[in-house]
């Protein structure tokens, strides 16, 4: 089993930058694929990025492809989402999320543990 702690929201300008972090507990992060998660308010939980448990490949939904990044640090335990271009539609509560299958996915209900959430909130 493990536990995800997403840190590293909060209030940003549109165009600007943040850098999310989740950290992980557990000897058995380097083993699961994981995926970034949002929800905006009144909206459902949309697939955001996903990066395989060696971190070599990875999967962005296209709506923020080309300006957020996943990565992974399996030394340390901890996946970042480095997200940039920020623009309003943006704003939501971000979750992380790890997957005992080994490989990655994009729904939802493929991820087995989940954070508790770290609110973005972009101003225009």
């Amino acid at each position: 089993q493990v536990q995800l702690v997403e840190s590293g929201g909060g209030l940003v300008q549109a165009g600007g930058s943040l850098r999310l972090s989740c950290a992980a507990s557990g000897r058995t992060f380097s083993s699961y694929p994981m995926g970034w998660f949002r929800q905006a308010p009144g909206k459902e939980r949309e697939f955001v990025a996903t990066i395989s448990s060696s971190g070599g490949n990875t999967y962005y939904s296209d709506s923020v492809k080309g300006r957020f990044t996943i990565s992974r640090d399996n030394a340390k335990n901890l996946l970042y989402l480095q997200m940039n271009s920020l623009n309003a539609e943006d704003t939501a509560v971000y979750y992380c999320a790890a997957r005992k299958f080994p490989s990655i996915a994009s729904r939802v209900n493929s991820y087995d543990y989940w954070g508790q959430g770290t609110q973005v909130t972009v101003s225009s």
